[in-house]
């Protein structure tokens, strides 16, 4: 810095620097590809990003190793193995009072697929599958039991997408022919 004057990263500075965000562009580009297709082979990801593939492979790992990239998993058809219906099953706790610990006490139902802290009424949105109605009856007077709270829920008619990757800025790909040892 000069004097008071802060100096901001602009997006490109080059591949191997780092952007706004801390993240060198190259390992942006690597982890956008990822979340697209997370079976994409080193050599295919080499490919794409102009690395050698020893490059991108010591890139994956560092990124995994930092916790950028936290894991790998399959997408499953629910409707294929038997759980069709989907809810989201807002929560508040009964007494405002008591301790917010609703995420662990809930923690053992395998039906919740996701819990999310949110701001408003309630204090947690969970993401349910289960096999049918009565499933989700069931589930529900669970959830009211374990943690102490009262639900809302929303029943899931049919989902036009989801598991969409992240809109991750990156700069435009590297030109053919550019050497970039990573």
């Amino acid at each position: 810095m000069r004097g008071k004057e802060a100096v901001t990263p602009s997006r490109r500075e080059g591949r191997g620097t780092a952007t706004f965000s801390g993240m060198e562009e190259i390992d942006r580009r690597i982890v956008a590809l990822l979340a697209a297709d997370g079976r994409m082979s080193f050599t295919d990801l080499a490919k794409r990003t102009g690395l050698s593939v020893s490059a991108v492979h010591q890139r994956v790992r560092r990124l995994e190793k930092r916790g950028v990239i936290r894991g790998y998993t399959a997408l499953i058809d629910y409707d294929a193995i038997g759980l069709p219906l989907t809810a989201f099953i807002s929560i508040k706790p009964i007494d405002p009072a008591a301790p917010d610990d609703a995420p662990e006490r809930l923690r053992h139902l395998a039906q919740i697929e996701a819990c999310h802290s949110v701001a408003g009424d309630e204090s947690y949105i969970l993401k349910v599958r289960v096999p049918s109605p009565l499933a989700l009856e069931e589930l529900l007077q669970q959830i009211r039991a374990a943690a102490n709270v009262s639900t809302r829920t929303i029943v899931v008619l049919s989902t036009p997408y989801e598991h969409r990757p992240p809109a991750i800025p990156i700069d435009e790909p590297p030109a053919e022919g550019d050497d970039a040892a990573g």
